[in-house]
């Protein structure tokens, strides 16, 4: 029987609203759910919203909301990405919920249980944006490097530490497993990092400077530092730590888990996420998948540049699976990549209107007015090995590129064998061709059905009832 699978993507900060590259990490992460559970896989997908922390305190301060309003607010527009983007999510865990609440206590009364957590007087630079105070090494021109246009804050206060240094050795024999982070190249970036010494990390804040995060137990001068109260949804959505005979044993202890993350959390989620579970004594991430960013003109999205990209205004001009298609196919899986407006309805145009749409179309529309009593049989679908490879490595661009090589062999059938004519001198033969291209056409649209659910669907239905059915894609002028 095959293990259970459990997949979770980060937790998106709420301090914006959802843009078209943090919707890209639910679509990466929904598309391989809906793969693992087509290979007959239970499956568990998690996502949500991180609720805590200086940079969501000041935002609600700056407007004049309560904090738990303002994250209210904020976390029904990623909620909303569900129907928006078609996703398939077990669950939505907001790091405000009680029940993770309790969690990130637990896991922090195990860690100091271990002797991994002191408190100590520190000063040092932080980067209230990232949540991250700054060593002096990682400064360009006294500044972060991923807010070149902000000043760090100089901060003095008494926190309390965990020892990652004690874990040096145990992250380098869990690094040292080639698949537990994709693409290698992030593996590698992760042991160079563990190589170059790890420094204990501050976990905690004082209340009286910040008060929006989670009571540290025994306490209640200090919060939990974010990450260490967010890292912990990847194992409280599973109901752990109140049943961890339940989902989590079966899902996180016995099942096949594995994290989407974008290629900056590195630090975050293969170095520190995996120290703290150590820690706890909990096993650690199985696999983590690292993707690049999304660049708009070739300048990282921002709301002080003014490029940010709104998902629901693309779905709502060019529909979902638009979008869908173009995180599979046009995003590099692992590598940043760039988008423009024009870009977008010229492979929308191309690919999917003029391209899939224009396809299924003529096949069904050969196959309604000379087929009169063909019914289309339900298949088991066996996936070549080329396409099954690019999934098992998590390439998405890869799979979907081997998708479209498919539809462009049957549009040169079509070109080549001219059924729509052969069936008119030859009618045996020219209703075979259809027939065969109906059967292909339905063997692609299995395919797609991680990728482009609606689509799918709606290609499987039209061959069922073996109608032409209404445009899957209008072309936009």
């Amino acid at each position: 029987m095959p293990k259970a699978f459990y997949i979770t993507t980060t937790l998106p900060y709420v301090n914006a609203e959802p843009h078209i590259g943090t919707s890209l990490e639910f679509v990466m992460a929904d598309i391989i759910a809906r793969f693992k559970r087509f290979q007959g896989r239970e499956v568990f997908f998690n996502t949500g919203t991180d609720e805590h922390g200086l940079k969501i305190y000041r935002k609600a301060v700056e407007q004049g909301k309560d904090p738990q309003g303002y994250v209210n607010e904020y976390a029904s527009k990623f909620e909303r990405l569900r129907e928006a983007l078609n996703l398939s999510y077990d669950n939505f865990i907001r790091t405000t919920d009680l029940y993770h609440i309790k969690a990130a206590q637990e896991l922090w009364q195990r860690c100091l249980s271990k002797g991994d957590i002191y408190k100590k007087k520190y000063k040092g630079l932080y980067c209230v944006p990232d949540e991250a105070f700054l060593k002096e090494s990682e400064l360009i021109n006294g500044k972060c490097p991923n807010h070149m246009t902000m000043d760090p804050l100089q901060i003095e206060e008494e926190n309390y530490f965990f020892k990652l240094s004690n874990y040096q050795d145990k992250l380098l024999t869990y690094l040292e497993n080639k698949n537990v982070i994709i693409p290698d190249w992030r593996r590698q970036e992760a042991i160079q990092f563990v190589k170059s010494g790890l420094e204990d990390f501050s976990i905690s804040r004082d209340k009286s400077r910040m008060n929006w995060g989670v009571p540290v137990p025994n306490d209640d001068t200090q919060v939990m530092y974010v990450w260490f109260d967010a890292l912990t949804n990847y194992i409280s959505t599973l109901g752990w730590p109140e049943d961890e005979q339940g989902l989590y044993k079966k899902f996180w202890e016995e099942g096949e888990t594995m994290q989407v993350a974008g290629k900056d959390q590195i630090r975050f989620q293969s170095i520190i996420w995996q120290a703290m579970l150590m820690s706890a004594q909990l096993p650690n991430t199985k696999k983590i998948s690292y993707h690049g960013f999304i660049n708009i003109r070739g300048e990282k999205i921002s709301k002080s540049i003014g490029n940010v990209v709104n998902p629901y205004d693309i779905v709502k001009e060019y529909g979902t699976d638009a979008l869908r298609y173009y995180y599979a196919r046009h995003v590099n899986t692992f590598e940043d990549s760039d988008y423009t407006v024009e870009q977008f309805k010229e492979i929308y145009n191309a690919n999917l209107a003029n391209g899939l749409g224009n396809l299924t179309s003529r096949i069904m529309k050969m196959s309604e007015t000379n087929i009169s009593e063909f019914m289309m049989k339900e298949e088991k679908v066996i996936f070549d090995k080329e396409f099954l490879a690019a999934m098992e490595s998590y390439n998405l661009k890869l799979a979907m590129d081997f998708i479209w090589a498919k539809i462009s062999r049957l549009d040169e059938t079509i070109q080549k064998e001219e059924p729509f004519k052969l069936v008119k001198s030859d009618p045996e033969k020219g209703q075979k061709i259809i027939k065969d291209l109906v059967i292909e056409l339905y063997q692609i649209a299995k395919y797609l059905e991680p990728f482009l659910p609606e689509t799918a669907q709606k290609i499987e239905e039209a061959i069922k009832a073996n109608k032409s059915p209404a445009p899957l894609f209008l072309r936009k002028d």
